[in-house]
């Protein structure tokens, strides 16, 4: 008489996800570590390459795609590795968090970010000669800019849920690395793609930063590309 051993085997049950606090915590470091890698390389790449703008860009695009990409792979399995309110906010409309951890993300991010760009300053004050914080005065205005936001923050969003709805969450992290690095160069706006990193850019006045003024209409362009994408993400991807 045969016996069914796969009948037998155990059942494999979805691991519950860590405590929220646990998640927040790791939406804040990775936050801040990527707000690190943004104005960090851009300080390190005026230091660097002080007449050659192309490849300030470059070094301040390849280290921002290689942290993040590291960061989204550290923290997948903890929080998700939004780092991103425009990619909490999708996740809250398409139902898979509630109101009040996405607030909490949100939240989380902003301190984070913050922490980060203060923490840049410090690390690089010799170099600039600034302290903690000094409010960037690089104004980022226009149509052009603001439409580019609007794309960047699409495509994002539509990198993150392709790649996760095809039944491939491990290429996330390098994939949202490619786009961001490759955004860089192909958008106007050089891709903030990101409420959180306008934010925290304005906090700095160096190669990355955002004058305060210019940063809200950057974020409405953001908001505005996220709920695109959100239309969008039913249609173009079943969930796997």
């Amino acid at each position: 008489m045969s016996h069914d051993h796969a009948s037998d085997a155990p059942i494999e049950l979805a691991a519950p996800p860590p405590p929220l606090t646990t998640r927040l915590l790791a939406e804040g470091i990775g936050s801040a570590f990527l707000i690190i890698a943004v104005i960090g390389s851009g300080i390190m790449a005026e230091t660097l390459s002080p007449d050659d703008v192309g490849l300030q860009l470059f070094e301040n695009a390849a280290a921002t795609a290689g942290a993040l990409a590291a960061l989204i792979i550290m923290f997948a399995t903890v929080s998700g590795a939004h780092f991103n309110p425009a990619v909490t906010l999708v996740d809250r409309l398409l139902g898979d968090m509630s109101t009040r951890d996405a607030g909490a993300y949100v939240g989380a991010q902003l301190v984070g970010g913050c922490v980060g760009a203060m923490l840049t300053n410090l690390m690089f004050s010799e170099q600039t000669g600034r302290s903690v914080v000094f409010l960037s005065e690089k104004q980022r205005d226009g149509g052009a800019q603001l439409l580019s936001e609007v794309i960047a923050t699409i495509g994002l969003l539509l990198v993150i849920h392709g790649a996760a709805r095809s039944g491939k969450p491990h290429v996330v992290g390098v994939a949202v690395g490619v786009w961001i690095g490759g955004a860089y160069f192909f958008t106007s706006s050089t891709s903030f793609a990101n409420p959180m990193v306008s934010v925290a850019r304005t906090l700095s006045d160096t190669f990355a930063g955002i004058d305060p003024a210019s940063a809200p209409g950057f974020i409405a362009m953001q908001i505005i590309g996220a709920l695109v994408a959100f239309a969008l993400i039913p249609t173009l991807f079943r969930r796997n």
